[in-house]
């Protein structure tokens, strides 16, 4: 039983022991964090890293978005309700202006065709007939004058039976390549039913909204860069073809039409573009885009400025322009030298003590 006893005492004297060992090493690192180079402590404060406010370049760039359309773009429809009895055209050809792609049925038309051409036939020989007896002049010429209308009126019968033969047999406006397409023989078509599309992609032509205050800066001819997804940064390079002659009262913009050669067919149409144009460079105070915080419509920045008892984080808004690899410009509210917070504004107050990384092992080593 005392066996027993001594045993408890000495696990309680051993717990004891611990307990006290880690609040003095608690208490110890506190005070080597207040002191020391790397602490946040009253005598370092805060530890941050440091940023200078540079010059750096930054171009001039007008960055809209559009849409990828073909030179001329168009979809194969048809004109009347009919069955098509043969598809000539496959999905993805290039076709030239004029190919014919679906034949519709024409069984009126080709009976049509052969009752005008019997007509044509029938005048014909009643004028060669009266045209015989009028030089022998056993007719009188008024009846070759008749027979020579009903000639010419015949003609024009079979002239019309053949062009409405000829809208049965739907051709390509213009050369192009053709997209996917659903339809077979025997399918029936309505009008307005897309058969086919068709679009001339060796030009890509980009809209997109100008706004007025560039449009005595950008003329038709101007240089022209896009981008697209699909292609990441890889650039596409045309021009400005025509600027509209209206501004949206709305938008406040112009439609401005780009256009970019197209080899090989790698923009198609309905794509979505960024498109940029570019207007010199400039060279503006800058700052790391880490060094700059948002809030609301403002941007402020910590600026390191002399305290009392060392460094202080001093709030400074700011007046930011363009962002670009990595930096933001600076308008206003800084000059070119000043000393700001890197990064880890999170962790700052307004006039916070701080102490910029590396700064205290460099004046050791002096």
């Amino acid at each position: 039983m005392i066996k027993r006893h001594f045993f408890l005492v000495a696990a309680a004297i051993l717990l004891g022991l611990m307990v006290l060992a880690a609040v003095l090493k608690l208490a110890f690192a506190e005070d080597e964090g207040a002191g020391g180079p790397g602490g946040g402590g009253r005598r370092g404060g805060q530890q941050v890293s440091e940023a200078v406010v540079a010059q750096k370049p930054f171009s001039d760039q007008i960055r809209v978005l559009g849409v990828a359309r073909g030179q001329r773009s168009v979809n194969i429809t048809s004109s009347t309700t009919e069955l098509i009895t043969r598809v000539l055209f496959t999905d993805g050809q290039r076709v030239s202006a004029g190919a014919p792609l679906v034949e519709l049925q024409a069984r009126e038309e080709d009976a049509a065709i052969i009752e005008a051409r019997a007509n044509v036939a029938q005048a014909q020989r009643e004028y060669d007939r009266y045209k015989a007896l009028a030089d022998r002049g056993v007719a009188p010429q008024v009846l070759l004058e008749q027979a020579e209308t009903a000639l010419e009126t015949a003609q024009a019968s079979l002239q019309a039976a053949q062009a409405r033969r000829g809208d049965r047999v739907i051709r390509a406006p213009f050369a192009g390549t053709l997209g996917l397409t659903t339809v077979t023989p025997g399918t029936l078509v309505n009008p307005g039913a897309v058969i086919a599309t068709l679009d001339d992609v060796s030009t890509i032509r980009v809209d997109f909204p100008l706004p007025e205050r560039y449009l005595n800066l950008l003329r038709p001819g101007t240089p022209i860069t896009a981008t697209a997804d699909a292609y990441g940064d890889a650039p596409f390079q045309g021009r400005i073809a025509l600027i509209d002659t209206r501004v949206n009262e709305t938008t406040r913009a112009a439609t401005a039409r780009a256009e970019f050669p197209n080899p090989g067919g790698r923009i198609r149409p309905g794509m979505l573009l960024r498109v940029s144009v570019q207007q010199g460079q400039r060279q503006s105070a800058a700052v790391p885009e880490a060094a700059v915080q948002y809030e609301g419509s403002g941007a402020f920045v910590y600026r390191i400025a002399p305290g009392a008892e060392g460094s202080t984080a001093q709030r400074v808004e700011v007046e930011t322009g363009a962002v670009e690899n990595g930096f933001v410009e600076i308008l206003s509210g800084l000059e070119v030298g000043d000393r700001i917070i890197g990064s880890g504004l999170n962790r700052i107050q307004p006039g916070a003590a701080v102490s910029v990384a590396g700064a205290r092992r460099q004046a050791a080593a002096k």
